[in-house]
């Protein structure tokens, strides 16, 4: 069974195409990676993927399940897609343990391994609120794989990281790979997706064309 399969996926929006007819297939235990100008439709896409809006016209099936009459949403996923919403007033670790608290499929101490795993300290005393740029983003990866789903959705992953969280985080997709997640990024850092990823599509004007085609060289 594929992991995620688009057929004909359109979003139009106050009259402008915003992804234009995608289908695409992309199989299960693989790292994707999608590149592109600002504003290409790459987070679109994401968005369309994880639920969060509907298709003009398409379907979107993770797992074999349609997304919107299936399921609202992937039954297994991590998710970072621009700013994360997390409390400002709670410390890290309360607020991974709230948002954990939904499925309640892990425990405390799973929480406070997926900080760990990050770089950050679970009893830190710390408010969200005074976390660094750096900080905020490595709670974001630790949300995403803090219930070791099977699909991940990262838009910009190693966004305001220094160069040991950058590293630190490359690490832990690929021990995410390992494990069996399948794992889509969008990043404007090239490095990123040429040591990341099994397949790259650069995303240009809402559509999609695999990295090195004829087309995407054009």
């Amino acid at each position: 069974m594929m992991a995620v399969e688009i057929y004909h996926l359109t979003k139009i929006i106050k009259g402008k195409t915003i992804l234009d007819d995608i289908t695409l297939e992309l199989e299960r235990g693989k790292i994707y990676g999608f590149f592109g100008r600002n504003a290409s439709g790459k987070t679109m896409l994401f968005r369309a993927i994880c639920g969060l809006i509907k298709p003009t016209r398409g379907e979107v099936r993770v797992f074999g399940k349609r997304i919107g009459v299936d399921v609202s949403f992937p039954e297994s996923l991590g998710l970072i897609i621009e700013n994360v919403g997390f409390w400002e007033q709670w410390t890290g670790f309360q607020n991974l343990k709230f948002l954990a608290s939904i499925k309640n499929i892990i425990t405390d101490e799973d929480i406070r391994a997926a900080i760990r795993r990050v770089g950050l300290d679970p009893d830190d005393k710390r408010i969200y609120g005074k976390y660094s740029l750096g900080m905020k983003q490595r709670l974001g990866i630790a949300q995403a794989i803090m219930e070791k789903p099977q699909l991940i959705v990262l838009d910009e992953p190693t966004n305001s990281l220094d160069e040991e969280g950058v590293g630190l985080v490359r690490n832990i997709l690929l021990e995410e790979k390992e494990r069996g997640a399948t794992i889509l990024i969008a990043s404007h850092i090239k490095e990123d997706i040429d040591l990341l990823c099994d397949e790259k599509f650069k995303v240009e004007a809402g559509r999609i064309y695999p990295a090195g085609s004829e087309v995407e060289d054009e």
